[in-house]
């Protein structure tokens, strides 16, 4: 007896112990994977954080790091089941990843340096943490393609319809508020002021920067998976919507103050930087409470209960037939 009486004490010990090693086990991992991955993309980094610095339209770059921590946050509870198995496969991806990004210096492509980063990084996860580790965080490393510019052509194909549908939207927006306006290309007429959707005005800079805010939030919810699909998409009207509201609160500014009103200054400049991304996530989680109340599960069909009558009612209900002898 004595015997079965300690085994339970030797087993809960078995049991404490594993977590602290384990967290001290994914700190040394973390702290290998990220030396190991700015170690060999150092310059990769570097101009990443120069395109996000010097291009409005890549800005949001500096908060995508924050937004893949948020995800990896929301899954903590899937580092109870984590087991550390390095799986060598992660040497393969870790040897694409240089090449690719070989190539891409060779040859000068910043896309494809960028791009780079994707493959190094899964390889380093599989090689440090293997597959448990990489089915935790593999979402917030694929998030990571959001901090990483766009090629010229796709840019270029994008931010032209998108300038025309924000010129097109804003001239009318601006007629609704009583301003005389009139859009000639990619340009608004007010008056005697010419208000120009340049490339910084396509919108596009709002696109991506929604897109990862709207992709965040689907991967953090807990949602079905048709109300987080519905909620990425939702990320183009939002940012068109944004757009047109900053642009066409400059040409009212404008049409009141003139030419060198400072309030139009202060919109066009601050009022994208302070406000849209507020504005972006009060409409995204309005979308998504009106999702929770629209898409309603209906509760399962059940038989309806038999009625079963007790044999003595029945017989005291059947009719009595006369007897003849």
């Amino acid at each position: 007896m004595s015997a079965m009486d300690k085994q339970p004490e030797s087993t809960s010990a078995a049991v404490e112990a594993p977590p602290e090693r384990f967290c001290a086990v994914i700190s040394f991992m973390t702290a290998v994977l990220f030396a190991l991955l700015v170690g060999t993309h150092w310059g990769t980094i570097r101009h990443l954080v120069d395109r996000w610095t010097h291009d409005p339209q890549y800005s949001h770059g500096f908060v995508v790091p924050v937004f893949a921590l948020v995800v990896l946050w929301s899954r903590r509870e899937m580092l109870k089941r984590l087991t550390w198995k390095p799986a060598w496969v992660g040497l393969g991806l870790l040897a694409i990843g240089v090449t690719v990004r070989f190539i891409a210096v060779q040859s000068n492509i910043e896309p494809l340096d960028a791009l780079s980063l994707l493959p190094t990084t899964f390889g380093l996860v599989l090689l440090v943490g293997g597959w448990s580790a990489l089915s935790w965080s593999w979402p917030a490393l694929a998030f990571l393609a959001f901090m990483m510019p766009l090629p010229f052509t796709i840019e270029s194909a994008l931010a032209l319809p998108l300038r025309r549908v924000a010129t097109e939207m804003c001239t009318y927006s601006l007629q609704t508020l009583g301003c005389p306006a009139n859009a000639e290309g990619n340009i608004i007429l007010i008056e005697d002021i010419r208000l120009g959707v340049e490339e910084a005005c396509s919108g596009l800079g709002m696109l991506m920067t929604f897109f990862a805010l709207a992709t965040a939030l689907a991967m953090s919810v807990n949602a079905p998976l048709h109300d987080r699909l519905i909620l990425i998409a939702s990320a183009i009207p939002i940012a068109v919507l944004a757009n047109v509201i900053r642009i066409t609160a400059t040409g009212v500014a404008y049409h009141l103050g003139g030419t060198d009103s400072p309030l139009a200054q202060m919109i066009y400049h601050d009022l994208a930087g302070w406000l849209m991304m507020p504005m972006a996530l009060a409409l995204l989680w309005l979308e998504l409470k009106f999702l929770a109340n629209l898409f309603v599960a209906e509760p399962e069909a059940a038989p309806l209960p038999l009625m079963m009558a007790k044999p003595q009612a029945l017989a005291l209900k059947l009719p009595m037939k006369a007897t003849t002898t």
